[in-house]
């Protein structure tokens, strides 16, 4: 059992009982929050170890969230869930410091994955990282730069396609190689990683 609490923020009912479902079957301690505004009003979260929160929200968004959190100086990891159509926010979220986020549909093993890193205590030694993510993007091509500079800007392909004068589906082909050679499981891992070296 974890000592860490858990607080899930979704509007959707059921989207929100079957996360915390999932999360408690997981041996997690959860809280659910029927919006970000109950999410604030129960500040400081006592025993916190992370915010889980759905990006789409009609009294506050979860990047709204996120910064208000900020600027509160809440220092707990935040996941973001997000819809295919997010990503732009996604992108702008993990530059005000969320953690990782979590396309729909998401499966079992890919929201507990992304939580147990949020919780690691120990992450590895950020030199570490930063080094091995150094060498991997200097094995890129110019146009494969170009194409993960679109991505980390939240750009979706048409936009990247339309700016470099080239097909949605080249940059498809492009988005497929740079997630090979930066070894990233998916997009939010490229993004954090990209974001990270850029930062060090």
């Amino acid at each position: 059992m974890s000592e860490a609490v858990v607080h899930v923020v979704d509007d959707d009912e059921s989207a929100r009982e079957s996360l915390a479902f999932l999360l408690e079957a997981a041996d997690f301690e959860v809280k659910s929050h029927a919006s970000p505004l109950d999410l604030l009003a129960a500040l400081p979260l006592d025993g916190a170890g992370c915010v889980i929160t759905d990006m789409r929200m009609p009294e506050m968004t979860g990047l709204e969230l996120v910064r208000e959190l900020n600027a509160r100086g809440s220092r707990v990891p935040i996941l973001m869930i997000t819809g295919h159509g997010d990503i732009p926010l996604a992108v702008e979220a993990m530059r005000a410091g969320v953690v990782d986020f979590i396309e729909k549909p998401f499966g079992e093993a890919r929201i507990l994955d992304a939580l147990a890193r949020a919780l690691a205590v120990t992450p590895p030694p950020v030199s570490d990282e930063q080094t091995l993510v150094q060498q991997r993007l200097g094995t890129l091509s110019e146009r494969e730069r170009q194409v993960l500079d679109g991505v980390v800007d939240g750009h979706p392909n048409k936009v990247i396609a339309r700016d470099l004068g080239i097909s949605p589906r080249t940059v498809e082909i492009y988005r497929a190689k740079l997630m090979s050679k930066m070894q990233a499981d998916n997009l939010a891992a490229l993004v954090r990683m990209t974001l990270s070296a850029r930062r060090g």
